[in-house]
C-alpha cells in the first residue's frame, strides 16, 4: 500500500547541507503495522515527515497504491493518510476546544454530519461527549493523545503515521493508548507506520520493523526475529542489548 524507495532528505543550514535520511527503502502492505526504530537522531521521524510532505525530499520515490505522491501533498492525500505526533502537549492548540480541534479537518475536507462524526470519534477513543468542549489544559496527557488520535481518525483515513505516540506519557497510560491503537487497527483494517525508540512497543504493535542508524536503513526484521533477538548486524544486536536495560553484570 505504501512504498518508499531510496528516500533522501536533506536540510540546508546555510553553510552546509545535512543529509538526515540516506537511501531508505521499505514497503508496507495494506492492513500491516510496520515499525521504524533507532536511536535519537537516526532519521526515523524524518521519514514520516517526508511521507507527509513536511520534510524536504531531495531524492527517491514515495508511492501510495503504486501512485507517486504529489508535491505538495493534496487534500486527497490527507484524506487517506493522517499523522499522530509525539507530544500531545504541543500538537493541540491551547486556545481551541476539543470540538474546534475535531471540527477543523471536517470543514477543510467538506464533510457533512459533523456533530455526528465528532460524537462518534470521541466515543471511538474512549472519551465521550463530556470532553467535547474542554480545552487542552483541562485534559491529562493520555486524554490529549486520545484527542490527537480522534483528530487523525475523524477523516476515516486508511493509513496512520505514528511518531512515538506514547513516549511522552506515563507507563500505565502508554499501555492504554497502545491497546486503543491496536484495537482500532483490527476494527477498521487500518495500516500503521509506527516510529519508536522502544523495542517493546514495536514488538507489541508491529509485524515487521526497519532498524535505522545515522539516516540509513541497517536491516529489516520480523516480529519473531525481534523477539528471538535474531539480529543480523552488530548495530541491531547492540540496540537489542541496550533495550534490556541495566543489569548487575553491567556494573561488574
Amino acid at each position: 500500500m505504501l512504498t518508499v524507495e531510496n528516500l533522501e532528505v536533506t536540510f540546508s543550514t546555510g553553510a552546509e547541507d545535512v543529509q538526515a535520511v540516506r537511501g531508505v527503502s521499505f514497503d508496507v502492505a495494506r492492513g500491516e503495522s510496520y515499525g521504524i526504530v533507532g536511536e535519537s537522531g537516526s532519521g526515523k521521524s524524518t521519514v514520516l515527515r517526508a511521507i507527509c510532505g513536511l520534510a524536504p525530499t531531495s531524492a527517491g520515490r514515495i508511492a501510495l497504491d503504486g501512485q507517486p505522491l504529489p508535491r505538495p501533498r493534496d487534500a486527497g492525500f490527507y484524506r487517506r493518510v493522517q499523522m499522530v505526533f509525539q507530544d500531545p502537549y504541543a500538537s493541540l492548540h491551547p486556545r481551541h476546544t476539543v470540538d474546534s480541534v475535531l471540527s477543523e479537518p471536517l470543514a477543510i475536507q467538506g464533510f457533512d454530519r459533523r456533530d455526528e462524526r465528532i460524537a462518534r470519534a470521541l466515543d471511538d477513543v474512549g472519551l465521550g461527549q463530556g470532553f467535547r468542549f474542554r480545552y487542552p489544559h483541562q485534559l491529562s496527557g493520555g486524554q490529549r493523545q486520545r484527542v490527537a488520535v480522534a483528530r487523525a481518525l475523524i477523516l476515516e483515513p486508511q493509513i496512520l503515521l505514528l511518531d512515538e505516540p506514547t513516549s511522552a506519557l506515563d507507563a500505565s497510560i502508554q499501555a492504554e493508548v497502545l491497546n486503543l491503537l491496536d484495537g482500532l487497527r483490527a476494527e477498521r483494517g487500518l495500516t500503521y507506520v509506527l516510529v519508536s525508540h522502544d523495542l517493546a512497543v514495536v514488538s507489541h504493535m508491529c509485524e515487521r520493523l526497519l532498524v535505522m542508524q545515522h539516516g540509513q536503513a541497517v536491516e529489516e526484521l520480523t516480529r519473531d526475529a525481534l523477539r528471538a533477538r535474531a539480529a543480523g548486524t552488530d548495530y541491531t544486536r547492540r540496540l537489542l542489548k541496550a533495550s534490556v536495560g541495566f543489569t548487575r553484570e553491567d556494573a561488574a
